[in-house]
């Protein structure tokens, strides 16, 4: 049986003055709108008390089992204002399937994909003043969503809970990466590994960006935005970023990124590239890809583009990789034609600017 998310409506909005200060310059991850979705599985009684109700923050007791054995997954997607002002989502149902598979690797209940889409839309409806309008200068203002599902048991025993809240936020949002689509440089982590064979590496769970955190520090301090992984045998083959899929472009038209095989999160985005290189005659490759190879190919010029991509930041062109014996700059450490193509294409298709042609967009209101 399908959940309800009836909309409760706050008692106290944020007023219209104080929200457009905020639209005005939201950043990513600062402001969170009036509402949030929610609903509690139980052992008994299933999925239930679905509805959408005001933000607040929440009471949790000590021995909630969430705070001790991190047994938690999450997503993030984007809804986005067409010039018509209506609203939209790009490719939420892979987000809600993503959602249930990582949900099975946690031991948490899969939420049907029908009532993860039908708690954004019912979100959005309540919350659609704080979606931004779309930007005459062909900004990236959206509204980011956060669903989100933890272990809501009190007990101190390990196994998987027995009670389970499911949750999803709102959050008004501009460019993740401040200064917008500037190359970045990428640190290779040769000490440390995100994620193992085995292990939660293609799930979306808090612990696995956690495990990245302190190779990002190492990261900042070599001078780096973002941290690349390699794999956690061999430290061999590159795997991704902390928060990213890699990918790069050969003189001779292929696409490289590492093949999928449980270590790496399968990105909504990745595979968006992937479709849309191949509609523009790209060769797509995944397959193992030796760091060792990307270096070298890199200093021959045979690679001449790099880039990262998910969710939050979409693309963003790959300056540099470095690690502890030195640094290669991809071409020119310019943003390339292919990274700022396929980027400016994604971008076009969901603020319908562009022709979806593989119906990935679906209309929330």
């Amino acid at each position: 049986m399908s959940l309800h998310f009836d909309v409760i409506p706050t008692g106290s909005p944020v007023s219209a003055a104080d929200r457009a200060k905020i639209l005005a310059d939201p950043g990513f991850g600062h402001y969170f709108t009036d509402h949030m979705a929610r609903a509690t599985w139980t052992v008994a009684d299933g999925w239930h008390d679905g509805a959408v109700v005001a933000l607040e923050p929440l009471r949790m007791h000590p021995a909630t089992a969430v705070l001790h054995y991190g047994q938690e997954i999450f997503e993030g997607l984007k809804a986005y204002r067409h010039a018509d002002g209506s609203i939209w989502l790009f490719r939420p149902e892979v987000n809600a399937e993503r959602f249930a598979r990582s949900a099975h690797r946690l031991s948490l209940p899969a939420l049907p994909v029908a009532d993860f889409l039908t708690s954004l839309e019912q979100l959005i409806e309540a919350d659609r003043a704080w979606v931004p309008e779309p930007s005459p200068d062909g900004g990236e203002e959206s509204l980011y969503l956060r669903p989100f599902m933890f272990a809501d048991e009190i007990f101190l025993g390990v196994r998987a809970a027995q009670r389970v809240s499911y949750m999803c936020l709102a959050s008004p949002a501009k460019s993740y990466f401040e200064s917008g689509i500037e190359p970045v440089s990428i640190w290779i982590s040769r000490s440390w590994a995100r994620s193992g064979p085995g292990g939660t590496g293609d799930a979306k769970c808090g612990g696995n960006y956690a495990a990245s955190l302190l190779a990002q520090t190492e990261a900042s301090q070599h001078g780096c935005s973002q941290v690349l992984f390699l794999d956690a045998s061999q430290h061999t083959y590159i795997e991704e970023l902390g928060g990213m899929n890699a990918f790069f472009v050969t003189a001779d038209g292929e696409l490289l990124t590492p093949e999928l095989t449980g270590t790496i999160l399968e990105g909504v985005t990745r595979s968006s590239v992937l479709q849309l290189a191949a509609d523009r005659g790209l060769t797509t490759v995944e397959r193992p890809l030796p760091v060792a190879e990307v270096l070298d190919g890199i200093a021959s010029g045979h690679i001449v583009e790099g880039f990262a991509c998910g969710t939050a930041a979409v693309i963003t062109p790959i300056r540099s990789l470095a690690d502890e014996t030195g640094s290669w700059t991809i071409g020119d450490g310019s943003t390339g034609r292919t990274t700022a193509e396929l980027r400016q294409q994604i971008l076009d298709i969901q603020f319908g600017r562009a022709e979806d042609v593989h119906g990935w967009m679906r209309r929330a209101n």
